[in-house]
Order: C-alpha cells, then sequence, then structure tokens
C-alpha cells in the first residue's frame, strides 16, 4: 500500500500501526513523491492526506484517477483529514476518493479500512 503524508510524525505513526497489522507500506511525503511510487510499482491500496503543502490530496486523486487502469487509475484509495463535516468527506468522494477517514483515526478502523480496500483491489 501507499501512504502520502507530509508530517513525518504522523507518516511514521501510521506506516508503524499498518506494518504491526501486516501491511506492506511505501510511505512517502507529498504527492510528487506518490506519483513516482505509482509508476515505479504495484501498488494496491493508496491512503492520503488531504491538507499537504504544494499539491494536496484532492489534487493528487483527481491525477490518479485520470490514469489508465494498469497504471493505477483505479485503485482503492482512503483519504485521510482532520476534518470530519459531511462536506469534507463528500468533496473527497466527489475528488475519487473511496473512503473518508477522519484524524485522529483509530488503529483497528484504520486496518479494516485498508482491508476493505485491499479486498476491492483483489475482487
Amino acid at each position: 500500500m501507499l501512504l502520502v503524508e507530509d508530517e513525518p510524525d504522523s507518516r511514521d505513526c501510521l506506516a508503524l500501526t499498518l506494518t504491526q497489522y501486516g501491511a506492506e507500506v511505501t510511505a512517502v511525503g507529498s504527492a510528487a513523491e506518490a506519483s513516482v511510487a505509482l509508476d515505479a510499482g504495484q501498488v494496491d491500496v493508496l491512503l492520503s492526506d488531504l491538507a499537504m503543502p504544494g499539491e494536496d490530496g484532492f489534487s493528487l486523486i483527481r491525477r490518479v484517477r485520470t490514469r489508465a487502469p494498469e497504471r493505477g487509475g483505479r485503485i482503492p484509495a482512503a483519504a485521510l483529514s482532520a476534518y470530519a463535516r459531511a462536506e469534507e468527506r463528500a468533496r473527497a468522494m466527489l475528488a475519487g476518493f473511496d473512503l473518508h477517514l477522519a484524524k485522529p483515526v483509530e488503529a483497528a478502523q484504520l486496518a479494516s479500512a485498508v482491508l476493505d480496500l485491499a479486498a476491492r483491489a483483489s475482487g
């Protein structure tokens, strides 16, 4: 799975949590690095922060969704955001995310969401 989070402590914590649940995590700090990771190999799930400097998560998922399916265009994706309002969730879904998770997210909820997304990727 590909984790995109610009804040190093949050990125490390999320990656550690997901690894403890058995996920193989590639963690990057920007949308540009996410594009490179997507180009480099098979990614089955994308988990991205929404509020990042430079290119945000909304722009990232819009670009991902323009990719051909074999280049990750249909990758199941979840948005991470400190904003949990219905408007923020709707905006994330309209941009192309499959799920919206509000920070701070509990470890079990995060793992469950990633498992659901991984099941979509394989099935």
